[in-house]
């Protein structure tokens, strides 16, 4: 397996997910972090874009599934956000971490709250 990867950090979006009926009114933050497996010498020997994934297409496919349709789980958001990601460019796999900085409990809660799910293409 190739270990190349593109790491992109600290994707801010603005969503509606969550079971508490505040956080689907309220809306709240949410932060992606992603990995993305991909042979990169073909990229790095050329200087070519078409060669890799353009950061600028994962931060929107990042951005529509989280300003996307309300979900209760974020596991169902990062889940969505992967299977996009496979489909949309030519990444061999995929490692979404998606956290919830302001997630709405009681007690002393100063952590974020995250799942984090690594898909592979199939085939």
């Amino acid at each position: 397996m190739n270990r190349d990867r593109i790491v992109i950090n600290g994707l801010t979006f603005y969503g509606y997910h969550g079971v508490q009926p505040e956080e689907r009114v309220l809306g709240q933050r949410f932060t992606a972090d992603v990995e993305i497996g991909i042979d990169l010498s073909d990229a790095g020997a050329t200087d070519d874009l078409n060669k890799t994934v353009n950061y600028v297409e994962v931060q929107r496919i990042v951005g529509d599934r989280i300003e996307g349709p309300a979900r209760n789980l974020i596991e169902a958001v990062a889940e969505e956000i992967s299977q996009s990601l496979l489909a949309e460019t030519p990444a061999d796999w995929v490692l979404v971490r998606l956290s919830k900085p302001s997630a709405p409990i009681k007690g002393n809660a100063t952590g974020s709250f995250a799942v984090e799910i690594r898909r592979q293409r199939q085939g």
